[in-house]
């Protein structure tokens, strides 16, 4: 079984540790893309199966595919949904508390990154099978790809504990790095 498949099943979201950033990078290295990286070893973590966050993160990598918004970015936003959008009586506060939570992990991973669309992140458009070609032969999948899954955790790690931890207050993402 590879290592992405296990010990990832919990539901625990306070339990969220170091470990779980390297797993989740650790998916990214052994297969998965980006989107899958994140949503897979976050996503059961608020009730969505292992298999079908892997399903349903599926096109999402390469920033869809087009070198757009980075995969890393579109599935720590698919957690924070998953954290915070209401199904049963959707209000108007938790969409904009759900939005205001993403601009934030939007900003901080800018901040840490310089950009959010795979395009700048890589320096060439992989939507183009030159861009593809090139990110393939200079390895920034393998090479640059890491880092923006592993901030991503990072940002997502941190945001949780600091929820977790100011219950009752508002909550936001800190601009103190993990």
């Amino acid at each position: 079984m590879r290592s992405y498949q296990r010990g990832i099943q919990k539901k625990d979201p306070d339990n969220i540790t170091s470990d779980e950033v390297e797993q989740t990078v650790a998916c990214l290295t052994e297969g998965l893309n980006c989107t899958q990286a994140i949503l897979s070893t976050y996503g059961p973590q608020f009730g969505m199966e292992h298999k079908s966050a892997v399903k349903v993160a599926g096109a999402f990598g390469s920033g869809m595919g087009m070198g757009e918004m980075c995969g890393a970015v579109t599935g720590a936003l698919m957690v924070i949904g998953l954290n915070h959008a209401k199904v049963r009586n959707p209000s108007f506060i938790s969409k904009v508390r759900t939005r205001a939570i993403a601009q934030e992990f939007v900003k901080q991973f800018k901040a840490r990154n310089g950009a959010t669309a795979c395009k700048e992140l890589l320096n060439c458009d992989v939507n183009t099978s030159e861009g593809l070609k090139t990110a393939k032969y200079e390895k920034h999948f393998k090479k640059r790809c890491p880092k923006f899954v592993q901030d991503a955790a990072e940002i997502w790690k941190r945001y949780w504990r600091e929820s977790k931890n100011s219950k009752g207050k508002k909550e936001t993402l800190k601009e103190s790095r993990a």
